[in-house]
């Protein structure tokens, strides 16, 4: 089947599929029944079987109690390849209410939405602080942005003000997620192939998801980082370093081919910095170094984890 043939039919049956599950969820979030928070993920891994991702998760998410997990961000498609094994909500940004079909979909899958000012800040940690109160696991993209899939940006600190409220009287779990779309039709994506998934800039969104549909199935990988608290670090920004150092080594990991080994291999290297806590969190130093290649080789005779195929 031709790329164009493939999109031709693939949008349709996407489209069709998306309209008759949209009264399901629904009526699951107006019946506040426990099913609205775990059909997404129906959707959602309906969705990557749909499009041709084949999902690697690497590492365990966190399930048996409230979370945060922060990932880089690159494109819209990284909610339904992060959905399809995170049954929770996303923190977005307010204007994502306002996207065509996109917006309805968060809306039902009960998004948090942020408006990007100051002043709102404390209220919108409230919010959240609600939510996780409540025992719901959210999904925060910290650089506050998408960008071209090949580099994480810095991550903002002021998201990770809601880590100092113990919303459920104990440390918020915080776990750092690597996403990376790797390969197309079974070859390496490579930095020219890319942006047909990774979506910024200026955009069409329409015309970006005709263009991912006419390539053919696309390997993406996800690496869950062991889960770690505010008490592991000094403050807020020593956790947000933390965390952008784990989620950007393993996006490294995943674009050079080693993603397989790349949780025991940032564990491992980590580990070396400094002891182990509690739960399986890290502690580190205040001022972390970017991992450095020579010691991912160094450990890499030592690692060891497991592919989970979605």
């Amino acid at each position: 089947m031709t790329g164009w043939l493939r999109a031709a039919v693939l949008l349709p049956v996407y489209l069709a599929v998306t309209a008759a599950l949209i009264p399901v969820q629904a009526a699951l979030v107006a019946l506040k029944l426990p099913g609205a928070v775990r059909f997404p993920r129906f959707y959602h891994r309906l969705t990557c079987r749909l499009i041709g991702f084949d999902v690697d998760v690497v590492g365990t998410p966190v399930r048996d109690r409230p979370a945060l997990f922060v990932s880089n961000h690159s494109s819209y498609l990284d909610i339904s390849v992060l959905g399809s094994v995170i049954a929770g909500s996303f923190i977005a940004k307010s204007e994502v209410a306002d996207w065509p079909l996109y917006g309805l979909l968060a809306k039902l899958q009960r998004t948090v939405f942020v408006k990007r000012e100051r002043s709102r800040t404390a209220e919108q940690a409230d919010e959240v602080a609600r939510r996780l109160e409540a025992g719901d696991r959210l999904i925060l993209f910290p650089e506050g942005t998408s960008n071209d899939g090949q580099r994480v940006l810095p991550f903002r600190t002021a998201f990770f003000s809601v880590a100092d409220r113990r919303p459920t009287g104990r440390p918020l779990v915080v776990q750092p997620v690597s996403l990376a779309y790797t390969h197309v039709r079974g070859m390496p994506m490579g930095r020219k192939l890319r942006p047909a998934y990774a979506w910024y800039g200026d955009m069409d969104l329409a015309g970006h998801l005709w263009t991912a549909l006419t390539l053919g199935p696309a390997r993406v990988e996800l690496v869950f980082h062991p889960p770690v608290t505010i008490d592991d670090f000094k403050d807020r920004k020593a956790l947000a370093r933390h965390c952008e150092q784990a989620v950007s080594a393993g996006v490294a990991q995943a674009l050079q081919g080693r993603s397989t080994a790349a949780l025991a291999l940032i564990g491992h290297v980590l580990a070396q910095r400094g002891p182990a806590v509690e739960g399986g969190a890290l502690q580190v130093a205040e001022e972390d170094e970017p991992l450095d290649p020579q010691e991912i080789d160094a450990a890499e005779g030592e690692a060891t984890s497991e592919d989970v195929r979605v």
